[in-house]
């Protein structure tokens, strides 16, 4: 590598920390948000000081404050493998698929994201991408009408293709390219209040799903929410109402553990926010809102197996404390603690030498079972954060901000193929990418 390129870890950094200043200006609650999570997690931090030096001594504490995830959403194959193109300059790849039509979303998603170690420990940004279905749309009418939208638009700044161009013939940017392209990548994503259509032919969209008239009747792909990460989101979502923010009813998930699952998140209500429609019509817009999250381990394809069947069982309550209540009874069969977990290969972990495991590094030497140098003192294992999303949750998370209202859209059938040929590349398993960084950081402790 060139050493005067920068490196994708500092583009990824530096574009995270301009879209956050970027949405803290477009969304003020978003900023308040932030204050709140941060106040939460201060306490958290201080109140479990046991908690806060394992995060720092794996050097976990300083991503915590910098962690985002956003969302966009897309209205074409071209558009979906520019993206791809442009997420490789900042060391983001697409992990996952998921399928949100089976929720009455119309559609299909993967999130792009770092994939090594030291590339999250540096920053974790991800952001969760989402293709239109037009083929959902059951009006064929309109489904064309649609298409011929999109196929007008181009949501990528001249300067901006003209960069990736670059980069990808001489293999990197400078620091003034990176700086530009930063920039210009952040156009893409910034809100319009002009539409690209009038009126009525927002309003008919919008009536077979209003997701279908947010990603159609814009100019880019404005980014609808930005999500800090919380130490305790039952704190959160209990303070939101006294920092002037109404969250959403239920905290999607799994329930409030000893040691966290998967991912827990909430939100608050999306912003009705003015438009002017092609052609000077007044009128508004509903689509961008503020979410919370907080991440527990990753769990391998046995965890996941015993999860999906006790929140399939556990339902979904009418309120948060009725439903967090149902949601602890049902998943009190899932191991509490770490040993078990690990034990029973429910969740992933890292391994980290102790300190007598470095002094003594002849002691594990032939050592094929982690839990027998667990038990000698030589290696410690912690939970592997869950770098990805739930399909049910994200669903959740959508309708609760866009549902409202009549919705024409049936339920598609996955199409895992069909995404990956408009992506323009397969999409990464994240269980099997969690299993290589497991057997990866093992490796490494062992010396092989």
């Amino acid at each position: 590598m060139n050493q005067n390129w920068v490196t994708a870890d500092s583009i990824r950094e530096g574009f995270s920390q301009a879209m956050s200043a970027m949405y803290q200006q477009e969304v003020p609650q978003y900023g308040t948000l932030l204050k709140l999570v941060a106040q939460v997690n201060d306490e958290v931090l201080s109140q479990q000081p046991a908690l806060r030096n394992r995060l720092a001594s794996q050097d976990e504490l300083a991503r915590l404050n910098v962690e985002r995830h956003g969302a966009i959403r897309v209205g074409s194959a071209g558009e979906l493998n520019m993206l791809r193109r442009l997420f490789a300059v900042m060391g983001m790849f697409p992990v996952g698929y998921y399928d949100l039509s089976q929720a009455g979303v119309p559609v299909h998603s993967t999130a792009f994201r770092p994939v090594e170690r030291a590339a999250l420990k540096r920053n974790p940004f991800r952001l969760f991408t989402s293709l239109l279905r037009l083929e959902l749309i059951e009006s064929q009418p309109l489904r064309a009408q649609a298409r011929q939208i999109l196929a007008k638009r181009d949501i990528f700044t001249p300067q901006c293709q003209a960069l990736l161009q670059t980069c990808e013939q001489q293999g990197g940017l400078d620091e003034a390219q990176a700086q530009s392209f930063i920039r210009e990548l952040l156009e893409t994503f910034r809100w319009h209040g002009q539409t690209t259509v009038d009126g009525e032919t927002y309003r008919a969209l919008a009536a077979q799903h209003r997701l279908i008239a947010d990603v159609v009747c814009f100019p880019g792909c404005h980014i609808n929410h930005l999500t800090p990460r919380t130490l305790d989101i039952d704190r959160v979502q209990a303070l939101m109402p006294s920092y002037g923010i109404t969250p959403k009813a239920l905290i999607e998930g799994p329930p409030r553990r000893d040691v966290p699952l998967l991912l827990r998140q909430t939100s608050f209500k999306a912003l009705e926010e003015p438009v002017r429609f092609h052609g000077g019509e007044q009128g508004a817009h509903t689509a961008r809102f503020g979410e919370i999250e907080q991440r527990g381990v990753a769990l391998t394809a046995k965890g996941r197996a015993l999860y999906d069947g006790l929140l399939r069982e556990a339902g979904q309550g009418e309120d948060n404390l009725s439903h967090q209540r149902r949601l602890s009874e049902v998943f009190s069969i899932f191991p509490h603690n770490e040993i078990t977990l690990r034990q029973q290969g429910l969740a992933f972990f890292q391994y980290y030498l102790t300190e007598n495991g470095r002094r003594h590094p002849e002691r594990l030497a032939g050592l094929t079972d982690p839990q027998r140098a667990i038990d000698q003192g030589l290696l410690s294992a912690s939970p592997m954060i869950y770098e990805d999303f739930l399909p049910v949750s994200a669903a959740g998370i959508f309708q609760s901000n866009l549902a409202d209202g009549p919705r024409s859209i049936t339920q598609g059938a996955a199409s895992r193929e069909q995404f990956e040929q408009a992506l323009g590349a397969q999409v990464i398993d994240e269980i099997a990418l969690y299993e290589e960084l497991q057997q990866q950081s093992l490796a490494e402790c062992l010396g092989k």
